[in-house]
């Protein structure tokens, strides 16, 4: 698999334009990858803003190495914040998991339940944290502590069959710590994603080793 890391200039009308609808991310993410995936090959990304400097980015994750070159073209310029450091980035991801091992996460989630073969959002916190409790067992890991963060209705407008209809996703930022349950399980959660919405920024699940005390 691979990261990307693409630094975004606030100051673009594009990306105030894609912040304010996700799906016009997600068509920027995809324009990345060839028009036809296999479906092993989910494209997972999450919108973050630096708390310090208010700087947007953008973490993609994918099976194959994504092209971004797209981006320095005249459809693409000003879209990027210049830097010093290369931008996008991008690297390898292989993580490799053992049993019982203790993680620091964080997940940008759509937090639901499927009701009359309609999706519900969960707006209660035990609603969110039981949701939360079942992706895990079934992700083979478990949930030692987290903080719920960020809860806030994401909308847009989405194209699908050549009409516009709105777009109205609850979103919920976990961050806390995890232990691995199944290797093998948490190495597929991590590939696969968690919840709704993936095509829309939600579902990519972040982990790194806690600092050495």
């Amino acid at each position: 698999m691979y990261l990307s890391r693409l630094v975004l200039n606030p100051h673009s009308r594009r990306t105030q334009k894609e912040i304010a609808n996700p799906y016009e991310m997600h068509r920027t993410v995809m324009h990345g990858f060839p028009p036809v995936l296999s479906q092993d090959n989910r494209v997972l990304f999450r919108l973050e803003v630096n708390p310090r400097n208010g700087i947007p980015s953008v973490l993609a994750q994918s099976l194959d190495m994504p092209d971004w070159s797209f981006l320095s073209e005249e459809g693409g310029k000003g879209y990027l914040l210049p830097m010093d450091e290369p931008n996008p980035a991008i690297k390898p991801y292989e993580p490799i998991f053992k049993k019982d091992q203790v993680l620091l996460f964080r997940l940008k989630a759509n937090p639901t339940l499927k009701h009359d073969d309609k999706r519900v959002g969960l707006y209660k916190e035990e609603g969110q944290s039981t949701w939360l409790k079942r992706k895990a067992e079934a992700g083979g890991f478990h949930v030692l502590s987290v903080q719920a963060d960020k809860k806030i209705l994401v909308t847009g407008k989405i194209l699908h069959e050549e009409e516009r209809h709105d777009l109205k996703m609850f979103c919920v930022q976990f961050e806390g710590v995890l232990q691995v349950d199944n290797p093998e399980e948490m190495a597929q959660t991590i590939r696969k994603g968690i919840g709704s919405g993936k095509g829309l920024g939600f579902g990519l699940l972040s982990v790194m080793r806690p600092p050495e005390s």
